[in-house]
């Protein structure tokens, strides 16, 4: 099957894959409280007994793409004092940093069609220490190391289950189902097994929303059935070999065990596998064996080092002993034989094995990230006909204003537990590794967010579902573009014009909302708030200032120079076919110009945002009474200046003639304003003209402090903030109060943001991902006569292209394994860096240590840090 191909085969296909998030408890979604405290209203002790609204979550699960009906995994080890049947971690207000999984699993494996995936899960065999972890966690401060699972000591001597879970596709409705369990420890273990398959709830609410069933059935010729019938999807049969225990319940909440309320209640509610098999009660499941709910049960008994195999189907077809029979296996085989054939299509052959082992469960970790959203915000403001009413605060609480949001769609998330929400930018960035292997998806990602049930009709998109309202850096015209170059590039085809035509409208909604709404004195310097970026400046840029006054942005006005530059790399190609785009590239042209010149040179004072002393790029903090001042942090602020760059090939500058007649008026009757720009006259390598805020003479300014091992560069990649502040923090005193940033590799210290994201000193792969495009860029029009010195042990004059592929390798090795056979990832962890089960088994967190590569914050945010597929596969080991 062609994996890539897109159209309707291939939407069959994906009809069914891993959109069932691994958390929906703690979500914002599920919050009905007055004060917005998600993570408390509903926390993970009440997800086994509650009824979800709006979305399921399970461990190594399926669904289809309407989240209808959900397979997934529930465990037991005998020992524990709840069933496993979904992820455990931190709420925000738990633990020294919040929000945190203590879990492990990894996404191993998944083909863009999931017609092949492989989750692996490590399930303990002494008891989970729940407690454990939210007691210590709770007793460690923000400059302590967070208490992890492995700390406890629960793995000690090997005794873990590795818990794999296969899923292969006869057939787009066919899905093949193996459950392998091997016994880590050094004795004989038993393991309760639950396959489990439910109907989302979505009855309780007061609509007519047809409800299915699922039920026992005889089977045939040793293999037994649960039968899921619905409405409107018609029957699906869970079939298993032999004869294991069925349990049958309803997916509806335990009313009165939360309440203290049976009133017009089910008997068999969401928690009876619960009570069944952790404490006995033989009363919680159903006897007639029928409900929205099923499991069969597999109590297995392993020898240490052995392993033991469970084979399901979830099928349309008829109970059969030959669906599971010797073609189970085979078509298995086949189905990882073609995934491993369209993998090793990706990237250069003389990839390494490390390598690719790194790049495909990048790849997976990406397609497993893929959720079903459900979220129709003004229901959930409104509440629901049979559900209590919300308190009226909420009524101007949050996303008040973002009625308009009526979600229903699989989207990329930056991971299935700590975001289980899709994130403007995030999802941006996800786009160009997936571009890679499923360019459709990756467009039709785009163009989601501007559909007119996601982009607000003043033209915003929303930034997350936490604050639709807040505002993320503008990057999806850029993604736009590379994806598709991408797909062109990789599919052999000509462009997609007809994406880029729809997408450019819409963006041209929201090119206007941030003039409108950003550029608030119409100087073309823009004041964009927090952007993304968390804690990275002395104040929280998406509040009031303390010191009165605003804060003219670096960063914010460097967005909205790439921006344009964006828009109008994407009219020119669209030129090619249709010249009525030449007055739209006209207009980004010069609305380009005039940020760069506000950049470099604004206002009546001749203020600008370039400091001479320093070399850099600061935002200026314009206080009340007319005074300003640089706010000299050297930061990721100073160095976004840098992707506001593009080249244009000298044969479309001639061919446009309207386009170029109207630059060079512009450039003839505007020399103020054109001064500041890099030269449009001459032509550079390769026949390209430059357009970029920051001129050559600048560049190598600021490439002296980000090629500075001292400053920015690190072992593996770029930092957010210069070391330089180790010795050399920024200070301010307002009203008795001290603000400061100071260089912190790893966590940060300080409450911003929940203190769990940290711009001060880690590395992120987005920007530095966006800074070696940007350097290849310069590199197109400068080519091999601007060598700059770059640290190599003996200090090299290299070429900016060859300074990116190096930046490329150095982010690289933040996965692959060094000389001393130690991946800097796994910073400190034995059991990760030597463990023969564990040591290839690859981790992508948020972001990383700033001075040796270990991951830090979110350990599966797979999404921007997917970046790394990508960078392998265009720069190779």
């Amino acid at each position: 099957m062609e994996e890539c191909a897109p159209g309707p085969a291939q939407v069959e296909w994906k009809r069914w894959g891993p959109y069932l998030s691994e958390r929906s408890w703690g979500t914002v979604r599920e919050d009905y409280s007055a004060d917005g405290s998600a993570w408390t209203y509903f926390p993970h002790d009440e997800a086994r007994s509650k009824a979800y609204r709006w979305g399921e979550d399970g461990l190594g699960g399926i669904c289809d793409d309407n989240q209808k009906l959900c397979f997934a995994l529930a465990l037991w080890n005998g020992k524990d004092p709840i069933l496993k049947e979904r992820l455990f971690g931190l709420s925000g207000p738990e633990g020294n940093h919040g929000e945190d999984v203590k879990e492990y699993y990894f996404y191993l494996d998944s083909t863009p069609t999931h017609s092949y995936m492989k989750f692996l899960y490590k399930y303990p065999q002494a008891a989970f220490p729940y407690q454990d972890l939210v007691q210590t966690n709770a007793e460690r401060g923000k400059l302590d190391t967070e208490y992890e699972l492995l700390d406890t000591g629960v793995f000690d001597d090997n005794r873990y289950w590795d818990v794999f879970v296969e899923y292969a596709k006869a057939t787009p409705e066919d899905i093949l189902i193996k459950i392998t369990v091997h016994n880590r420890g050094p004795e004989t273990a038993t393991l309760d097994i639950l396959p489990t398959l439910w109907f989302r709830n979505t009855w309780d609410w007061g609509y007519l929303s047809p409800k299915g069933t699922v039920s026992a059935s005889a089977g045939a010729e040793g293999v037994c059935a649960i039968e899921a019938h619905h409405p409107e999807m018609g029957l699906r049969r869970l079939l298993c070999l032999d004869t294991p225990e069925m349990l049958f319940t309803e997916n509806e909440t335990n009313s009165a065990k939360l309440y203290g309320t049976t009133a017009g209640k089910n008997l068999y509610v969401k928690d009876a596998f619960h009570e069944y098999i952790v404490h006995g009660k033989q009363e919680a499941v159903n006897p007639a064996h029928t409900g929205t709910k099923a499991a069969v049960r597999y109590k297995v008994e392993v020898e240490a080092g052995g392993e033991h195999c469970i084979r399901l189907r979830l099928t349309p077809r008829r109970p059969s002993a030959e669906l599971l029979g010797p073609g189970f296996d085979s078509l298995f085989e086949a189905r990882i034989q073609e995934a491993d054939v369209f993998y090793d299509a990706v990237g250069s052959p003389e990839l390494s094995a490390d390598s690719r082992n790194v790049q495909r469960q990048a790849f997976a970790g990406m397609l497993w990230s893929k959720q079903y959203y459900r979220y129709n915000v003004q229901r959930w403001l409104d509440g629901d006909p049979t559900q209590p009413p919300p308190p009226e605060i909420r009524e101007n609480g949050r996303n008040h204003d973002w009625r308009h949001v009526n979600g229903a769609d699989v989207l990329s998330m930056p991971d299935a537990w700590e975001y289980p929400w899709f994130a403007a930018w995030d999802l941006a960035f996800h786009c160009i590794p997936l571009a890679v292997i499923d360019p459709h998806f990756a467009k039709q990602q785009l163009l989601a967010l501007t559909h007119e049930w996601y982009q607000h009709p003043n033209g915003q998109l929303p930034a997350y579902e936490w604050a639709f309202g807040d505002v993320n850096p503008p990057v999806h015209a850029w993604a736009a573009w590379r994806v598709y170059q991408i797909e062109r590039r990789v599919l052999g085809v000509p462009g997609d014009t007809l994406f880029l035509k729809k997408i450019f409208q819409k963006l041209l909604l929201n090119f206007t909302w941030w003039v409108n709404r950003k550029d608030l004195e119409g100087k073309n310097v823009f004041q964009g708030g927090f952007l993304g970026l968390d804690n990275i400046g002395m104040f929280d840029r998406s509040q009031p200032l303390p010191t009165g006054g605003y804060l003219e942005q670096s960063d914010g006005t460097s967005w909205m120079a790439m921006y344009c530059l964006n828009m109008l790399t994407i009219a020119l190609e669209l030129c090619r076919e249709d010249l009525s785009y030449e007055d739209m590239a006209t207009k980004f042209f010069e609305h380009f110009v005039y940020i760069a010149h506000a950049m470099n040179n604004f206002g009546e004072c001749d203020e600008d945002l370039w400091d001479e002393t320093d070399g850099f790029y600061y935002d200026v903090l314009h206080r009340p009474d007319g005074s300003h001042e640089f706010m000299r942090v050297r930061s990721m602020v100073g160095l976004i200046p840098l992707l506001a760059v593009e080249t244009i090939e000298e044969s479309q500058y001639e061919t446009l003639k309207d386009f170029k007649a109207r630059v060079e008026w512009f450039v003839n009757n505007r020399p103020d304003l054109c001064q500041n720009v890099a030269d449009l006259h001459s032509i550079g390598d390769h026949d390209r003209r430059l357009l970029s805020i920051v001129d050559p003479s600048r560049l190598r300014v600021i490439l002296e402090k980000m090629l500075d091992e001292t400053e920015f560069l690190a072992p593996t990649g770029l930092r957010a903030l210069s070391q330089y502040h180790r010795q050399h923090p920024v200070k301010m005193q307002v009203d008795g109060v001290e603000y400061r940033v100071d260089y912190e590799p790893a966590e940060s210290s300080t409450g911003l943001f929940g203190g769990n994201s940290n711009w001060r000193g880690p590395i992120w792969f987005p920007l530095n991902y966006l800074l070696i495009e940007a350097l290849q860029k310069y590199d197109y029009y400068l080519g091999p006569d601007f060598p700059v010195t770059f640290p190599t042990g003996s200090d090299q004059q290299l070429s900016l292209g060859e300074i990116a592929a190096e930046l490329s390798r150095r982010l690289t090795r933040t996965f692959t394994r060094g000389a001393d056979g130690r991946r800097p990832v796994f910073g400190g962890s034995e059991k990760f860096q030597t463990d023969p089960y564990w040591k290839d088994l690859i981790l992508f967190y948020e972001y990383f240590h700033g001075d040796n590569g270990a991951g830090i914050g979110a350990s599966h945010q797979t999404g921007w840090t997917g970046l790394v597929a990508k960078l392998i596969e265009q720069s190779g080991d």
